[in-house]
């Protein structure tokens, strides 16, 4: 393969959550791109290899840059938090090939938050789940509302991303009243952890009801638990189906 690009998810972004794969494929690149947080992150695990930022909503911009590096000669590696394949950039890098048809794309697997997240709550997703972002940047809202209505419906445990913004303070408040409306209990389990993997992380269990009330920031993942769900020792777990007596 003459012209590579890997596309890599680098989870929370501290060195532990890295992959061998991850750090194979970086290891190989000439240059690292990504957005300006998550290359400051892994400057402090490679501080010694070439970096080109891009801002927020530059994500089109940002992959037509691997290609053009690419086109140099150079191997590239795309970064983005959590698993490159979840709300990450492999999608958009897939988009753009055709008008690259000579490079080669690889796709290396990150840590989710979804995963992550449940790692420190407990066992949150322990049985069926859907994973669903409150961001209506690129989604409608009344589509959102629809997932959130059918995963109430078919008892899933959910896992919110973006659940909160500077302009979408609400939005976890609306999913809240939309679950409520669509029969969850009041005290159905949730919780969240904020600044999953990195300085500050914080973890809390709490009842449906109780989310409702909570403010959270852009940096949070939360967790709703089905029907059968439970919090015992801070801990949120969703059963899995085995009989444990």
């Amino acid at each position: 393969m003459d012209k590579v690009i890997y596309i890599i998810g680098i989870g929370p972004g501290a060195e532990e959550y890295l992959t061998n794969q991850e750090r194979n494929a970086i290891e190989k690149s000439d240059i690292i791109v990504g957005y300006s947080l998550y290359v400051e992150l892994l400057k402090k695990v490679y501080p010694d290899k070439e970096y080109r930022i891009t801002g927020m909503r530059q994500e089109i911009e940002r992959c037509r840059l691997c290609f053009e590096l690419s086109e140099e000669g150079k191997t590239v590696s795309m970064i983005c938090s959590g698993d490159a394949g979840i709300y990450g950039m492999a999608s958009p890098m897939y988009e753009l090939l055709n008008d690259y048809p000579d490079t080669d794309l690889v796709v290396v697997p990150g840590i989710t938050a979804a995963s992550s997240g449940a790692a420190i709550l407990g066992a949150p997703l322990n049985h069926d789940f859907c994973v669903i972002s409150l961001s209506d940047l690129m989604t409608p809202w009344e589509v959102i509302e629809k997932r959130i209505r059918a995963a109430i419906a078919g008892d899933f445990a959910i896992a919110f991303y973006n659940p909160s913004s500077n302009r979408r303070a609400d939005y976890l408040e609306k999913a809240c009243n939309i679950m409520l409306d669509a029969g969850a209990d009041p005290d159905r389990a949730c919780g969240y952890v904020e600044n999953i993997g990195r300085q500050g992380t914080r973890a809390l269990c709490c009842t449906l009801k109780e989310l409702k009330a909570t403010k959270v920031n852009m940096f949070t993942t939360v967790f709703v638990g089905n029907s059968m769900s439970y919090i015992k020792d801070n801990k949120l777990i969703t059963k899995r189906g085995y009989r444990c007596e």
